[in-house]
């Protein structure tokens, strides 16, 4: 069986918009109020897949989840009309395109009984993601409902808070090779919330029967959280062998390395210093949130949003990298502006699970043909634009509803309406 990395992108759905829900977030808190472009957004994601099959790499994507959630309003016994704002734009909110932060994967060869396992994210720290989970495992489920090569499991229960694969790596020498899974915690973060709670970690680790002696719990860095990375990957990526972090990513930096290396020797950790690229400019250009990947000719790619092209400081130390011919040879500036706006780039937009495609549901696997039909029903049904003071409008509502329905037609995806 070949097992693959296949990234798994969230659809942007056509209720995106900028409510500043996600305290933080210093992206998603600045353009709070702005009008949003979610027929942009959307083909902004479907290019981004697409620059990825281009590279020879397996991609697969997730549908939007059904907007406004009515069950969710239902059990706060109110409705859109009559719901005061926060509550309606908690519930019309589109961030279930964060597919990072849909579950933590444990590929099949570091678990005990050989079986992928996935766990959905709860989600609780943010009003406004905690009604997710449900509508994310349906899909879940779905996608990976082979119980011979998957195992699929429930959130952790509260009050741990549980953010998905954005505070998780994996190190290995090939991607079908056993690995090192690293699940990285906060504890705090001054002004605002460390997302990712220990307990949790520990509890997936113990569902996804992981090798204790193969398995890392690490304190994200306080100082990073409250310069805004309120994610590990925003400050931290990892693929295959390489580890590329800021300096600052982590609260213990020599004993976290210290551990990588006792536990992989061979791992290449590239450490980009706070005196060449700040937090604040490393968070505001998303350089780390991005997705590190490696190519079919073996070498490893930096796909990352336009916005580190924008950073000089930023640009000339990545440029100085790749020069040096280390594991990183390519840079792939993309065009995700309207994700990046609400706070999240390239890496937030994806789920890595390494598994055989062909065990897969094939209706979530992407091509080229099944883009195209995307992009087709995105063009045709997504709104143009959405102001603040339209959320609510039930004309929005029932055009935000056709769309996704036309969309789960085009994918046959139905089932999930």
């Amino acid at each position: 069986m070949a097992l693959v990395e296949i990234n798994f992108d969230g659809i942007i759905g056509p209720s995106h918009n900028y409510a500043g829900l996600s305290i933080g977030n210093l992206a998603s808190s600045y353009n709070a109020g702005a009008p949003s472009h979610p027929k942009a957004a959307a083909l902004q994601g479907i290019e981004k897949m697409r620059t990825n099959l281009r590279l020879g790499l397996a991609q697969g994507f997730f549908v939007p989840l059904d907007r406004p959630n009515q069950n969710w309003l239902a059990g706060l016994s109110t409705d859109m009309q009559s719901a005061e704002p926060h509550i309606r734009a908690a519930a019309f909110s589109a961030s279930a395109m964060w597919a990072a932060n849909a579950a933590t994967v444990s590929p099949a060869p570091d678990t005990a009984d050989g079986k992928c396992h996935v766990s959905v994210a709860n989600l609780i720290t943010m009003p406004h993601r905690t009604h997710e989970w449900p509508g994310t495992l349906a899909q879940l489920k779905l996608a990976f409902a082979n119980e011979q090569h998957f195992a699929v499991h429930g959130p952790v229960p509260a009050p741990f808070g549980d953010e998905g694969a954005a505070n998780f790596m994996r190190l290995c020498t090939t991607h079908s090779d056993a690995g090192v899974e690293i699940f990285v915690y906060g504890k705090t973060g001054g002004l605002f919330p460390a997302r990712q709670h220990i307990e949790a970690s520990k509890a997936i680790a113990r569902t996804h029967r992981l090798d204790p002696a193969k398995t890392l719990f690490v304190q994200q860095s306080e100082m990073a959280i409250a310069a805004g990375a309120f994610h590990n990957d925003v400050v931290a990526v990892a693929n295959a062998y390489v580890l590329f972090t800021h300096e600052q990513a982590f609260e213990s930096s020599d004993k976290t390395y210290a551990d990588v290396k006792r536990l992989m020797p061979e791992t290449e950790i590239i450490i980009v210093p706070a005196d060449r690229v700040s937090l604040a400019d490393a968070i505001q250009s998303y350089l780390f949130n991005a997705q590190l990947v490696t190519l079919p000719d073996g070498g490893m790619a930096l796909i990352l949003p336009s916005e580190a092209q924008e950073k000089v400081r930023v640009w000339g130390w990545l440029t100085e990298m790749v020069a040096d011919n280390g594991p990183i040879r390519k840079l792939v500036p993309v065009d995700v502006r309207q994700s990046m706006a609400n706070g999240g780039g390239p890496a937030c937009l994806r789920l890595r699970v390494v598994a055989d495609p062909a065990t897969v549901d094939p209706r979530f696997i992407a091509d080229e043909a099944k883009l195209n039909a995307i992009a087709e029903v995105v063009n045709a049904y997504w709104p143009e634009t959405i102001a603040p003071d339209q959320v609510g409008d039930p004309d929005l509502l029932d055009k935000v509803r056709l769309a996704r329905l036309a969309l789960l037609e085009a994918t046959y995806l139905v089932s999930l309406a």
